[in-house]
């Protein structure tokens, strides 16, 4: 059967599907537990916020574990929609690497350095396994949660206003935003593992006012979501 190995950025973003793995993983960052989820083998682990920090705990996964598809999931910001949905991501895409000129913000093409060359040159867009994009859809509206899917937008500075946002946004036509993804989808294409990645979306980008926040809701449906990925997946 394959090895499933499933990273979350943070405990918080795990909870609830945490205490369906056996034996329940660690806590602490970093920390690769190993265990059976719906008498699956899987890897777990929690990475830590940001590009480098998914980026190394993926290495790590790939290089000690034979892994044949990799789920992120944790919790994002949503340029529009409502809290609470569910968000898959069709690519991941470096928001800010570029080059800020006196016309504009241009992508690494404007370089000319890709930033993954293999079959083919990567530079800020890194594409999802698209079968698994359309089976996580599919689970995620069989269990009646109001799902979208796009591209994913991976920042190092939150958009923490509403205009700073739409400038991401219209950027790479994005739905959402996270701080791990497009470094996790980096290194799964080095490595050529399969990729999926789930968000539940804790708040709409707008000038920030965390009251208006719900993390442990999009947790929750997010967390669901996972769990019957894992049971599902063949």
């Amino acid at each position: 059967m394959p090895t499933l190995a499933l990273i979350a950025p943070t405990p918080v973003e795990s909870k609830e599907l945490r205490g369906e793995i056996k034996p329940t993983p660690h806590e602490e960052l970093k920390n690769i537990s190993e265990g059976e989820m719906h008498g699956r083998p899987v890897v777990f682990t929690h990475c830590g916020v940001g590009k480098v920090n998914a980026a190394h705990s993926t290495t790590l996964v790939l290089e000690n574990y034979d892994v044949d598809f990799l789920i992120l999931f944790g919790i994002a910001g949503a340029y529009s929609g409502s809290i609470g949905d569910v968000a898959v991501a069709e690519s991941e895409n470096y928001g800010e690497e570029g080059v800020l000129t006196k016309d504009g913000w241009k992508p690494m093409e404007f370089t000319g350095f890709p930033l993954l060359k293999n079959e083919k040159e990567y530079y800020n867009t890194f594409p999802m396994d698209a079968d698994l994009v359309r089976f996580a859809l599919s689970v995620s509206k069989g269990m009646g949660f109001n799902v979208n899917s796009g591209n994913f937008v991976t920042v190092s500075q939150c958009s923490g206003t509403r205009e700073i946002g739409e400038v991401l946004k219209n950027r790479h036509n994005g739905i959402c935003e996270n701080m791990e993804g497009a470094a996790a989808a980096h290194i799964c294409t080095l490595y050529g593992v399969q990729m999926v990645e789930i968000r539940g979306i804790s708040n709409l980008i707008e000038d920030r006012d965390m009251e208006k926040w719900n993390i442990p809701l999009a947790v929750s449906h997010c967390n669901k979501v996972v769990s019957e990925i894992v049971k599902r997946l063949k």
